[in-house]
């Protein structure tokens, strides 16, 4: 029986240690600035220690490195473009899905969705 409680709690420990870097990975996200569609933006997306976000973006600003944070589900980053400025982004992530808010500084505001490839 002590066997079989341990094993039930390392794998209960596994499952949150593993819950811990949910944003990791490739995010394919629809960008929409104005109400209308403005492309698609690749973040390559690596939480760290205390929730620090580090990545790089691709789409139609160019490329650049991307910090940010992640508090549970809340998810926040940004990058420098030579084109459009600050870009932010602020939204949820519910397992492979993540939507919410950004700002590409002069093209203006929007709204993003997409998931996790």
């Amino acid at each position: 029986m002590k066997k079989l409680m341990l094993f039930a709690c390392l794998c209960l420990a596994s499952s949150f240690a593993l819950a811990g870097h949910h944003v990791n990975g490739t995010w394919k996200l629809n960008v929409m600035l104005g109400g209308q569609q403005a492309g698609t933006a690749t973040f390559e997306l690596m939480e760290g220690d205390g929730g620090a976000l580090t990545g790089t973006y691709t789409g139609a600003v160019g490329s650049a490195a991307v910090t940010g944070s992640v508090n549970g589900a809340e998810v926040e980053f940004s990058f420098d473009s030579q084109a459009a400025g600050i870009v932010s982004y602020r939204g949820t992530v519910s397992g492979n899905k993540m939507e919410g808010s950004c700002d590409y500084g002069v093209a203006g505001e929007g709204t993003f969705e997409g998931e996790k490839s």
